[in-house]
């Protein structure tokens, strides 16, 4: 080979090289980050720092499912009020207008979008099937009943409204079932005697008869542990559960395929999951399912400053490592799930849970979750308090729709180790992308005052590229696509999410700063990116979140 092809050669490597080091665009502090031509923005005002994302693409961490991102649909009747606050509006299973175009749309643009319906009220329900032998009656507040209702009922024409609607829009449904019928309560204060699994079961079979689809279904809700209203101890909990196993296989016999088991749908606790999932092995319980809530009560007026706090955030990574550690050494097949995760208790709180905010916590969760092998998370609600997806009136997205929307769309299932260097106020999680063979970085900055140039990079291609350098076999260096031999342009994909005015309270959310919001139609937004050139620096703008879809990464997991 020629000395000028040989120069060239390298003028490519160190070309490919010095665009793994530059990676993806941040964003300037005010203003859009990029321009109508699609260059990245300057650097307009403020602090700005430098940062590096540390992407190690060998080896997955993590594997999610294909619908990760998860919503619920609750019980809970108008007459829910919790601080002076009637939140929930008619967004229950009971009373959603399920003739609602934004509604259909906002489900179908997931394709799917997994729901889990339950709710504190899920263990006061009965099902009116034909052998009910009592009325088929509402929830009616009571506040000497357990969370002030008295027992409500599912009538089956409602769940034929609810079930021809999910087939409509193409969610996956997960069913949260009655675990305290008949059972009695104990000196110590918690509940024993067998579940009555009778009234279930029925629900069951009238499914099947119908023909509807139910990914999972779910015993209980919120029972294991020290209990939310009411406890049942883990013995008598998998007992039940290896009971549901039974009435399953049951009545899904001989169709090939079965729905997953789920249980506890509750609180976190060492040794009660310890021992569920010690006497349901191997193969009886599919799915652990727990809640979180991590920033306290809804009433909190500290809630936003939790949020903005990395060392906070980072508290809940030891439910999802100890629940791990007790997976990994039991010897079972059971998967974790985040089933029910609203951040703040009692319907969360207006202009915090519904609004730009909260994107921080909850795609903070969402790559956190995710790290740690979680299949699926459940964001509490869709629809309803203060925390929903969508407006409990006009059924139009908050904005952590769109965040959740954009996860979806852009995030593989794979998760890659990520580590952030510069400031301990960027949250940083990379997963093989959705899009590419390449991966998708999430970068979200915690400081409103300062800018960060972020340099997306991995300690590995510093080794492939020494080594192909030092004459060393090509095959070391296999990862450099053939484009990437050819030119020096390499182009990856941006989605800045900023709030309206900078206003972190707002429920308007702009992309790439334009203002995304439905048309007179319901039709929801495209999400576009913008195009950036690679060998650019990555600017993140104070209080803004960034996805970054880069095709050329190597990350021998993602091929």
């Amino acid at each position: 080979m020629g000395g000028g092809a040989c120069l060239l050669q390298l003028s490519v490597l160190f070309s490919w090289l010095l665009f793994l080091l530059a990676g993806p665009v941040t964003f300037c502090c005010q203003g859009s980050p990029v321009d109508e031509g699609g260059e990245a923005g300057s650097y307009t005002g403020g602090v700005a720092v430098e940062g590096t994302a540390f992407v190690d693409g060998r080896y997955p961490i993590g594997v999610t499912d294909d619908d990760f991102v998860c919503a619920t649909l609750d019980w809970w009747p108008p007459e829910k009020c919790d601080y002076g606050w009637c939140s929930w509006g008619h967004a229950s299973m009971l009373n959603l207008d399920l003739s609602s175009t934004m509604l259909l749309n906002a489900i179908k643009a997931f394709s799917p979008l997994k729901l889990r319906l339950g709710g504190s009220l899920q263990d006061k329900v009965i099902y009116g099937t034909e052998d009910m032998k009592q009325p088929c009656t509402a929830f009616v507040t009571n506040n000497s009943e357990m969370f002030g209702f008295t027992q409500g009922c599912l009538p089956m024409f409602r769940w034929d409204e609810l079930n021809n609607f999910f087939r409509e829009a193409g969610a996956v449904v997960i069913f949260g079932l009655n675990a305290l019928n008949g059972r009695v309560k104990l000196k110590d204060g918690s509940f024993g005697a067998p579940w009555n699994s009778t009234n279930a079961a029925s629900l069951i079979r009238y499914t099947v008869n119908k023909g509807y689809t139910i990914r999972g279904w779910e015993l209980g809700n919120e029972l294991s542990g020290g209990g939310v209203g009411a406890r049942v101890g883990a013995d008598q909990y998998a007992a039940d559960v290896i009971s549901l196993k039974k009435i399953v296989d049951d009545i899904y016999y001989p169709l090939p395929d079965k729905p997953l088991i789920l249980a506890p749908g509750g609180f976190f606790d060492g040794s009660w999951f310890g021992e569920i999932i010690n006497k349901t092995r191997p193969n009886f319980m599919d799915v652990i399912t727990h809640h979180i809530y991590n920033l306290g009560p809804g009433v909190d007026d500290h809630l936003v400053s939790k949020i903005l706090d990395p060392s906070y955030l980072d508290g809940e990574a030891t439910t999802f490592r100890n629940l791990q550690d007790i997976l990994k050494n039991a010897g079972t097949s059971t998967t974790a799930w985040v089933g029910e995760a609203g951040g703040a208790w009692n319907s969360g709180h207006n202009l915090v849970t519904n609004a730009f905010v909260f994107s921080f916590w909850y795609l903070d969760q969402l790559g956190m979750s995710a790290a740690y092998d979680t299949k699926t998370y459940c964001r509490q609600t869709l629809i309803g308090g203060n925390y929903g997806l969508l407006n409990t009136t006009t059924y139009e997205p908050n904005p952590d729709y769109y965040s959740a929307l954009l996860w979806h769309r852009l995030m593989g299932r794979t998760s890659l180790s990520t580590n952030f260097t510069g400031t301990k106020k960027i949250r940083a999680y990379a997963h093989c992308s959705r899009q590419s063979q390449g991966i998708t970085l999430l970068l979200i900055n915690l400081d409103g005052n300062t800018t960060v140039r972020v340099t997306p990079t991995t300690d590995s291609a510093f080794a492939r590229a020494s080594r192909h350098a030092k004459g060393l076999p090509r095959t070391k260096f296999h990862g450099v696509p053939p484009r990437a031999r050819k030119t020096f342009e390499f182009m990856r994909d941006e989605y800045h999410l900023t709030a309206q005015d900078g206003n972190l309270h707002s429920q308007t959310m702009l992309l790439n700063g334009n203002i995304l919001a439905v048309d007179s139609n319901w039709n929801l937004p495209a999400l576009e990116p913008v195009k950036v050139n690679s060998s650019q620096p990555i600017i993140v703008s104070p209080f803004s979140i960034v996805f970054v879809d880069i095709p050329h990464f190597y990350a021998p997991a993602c091929r």
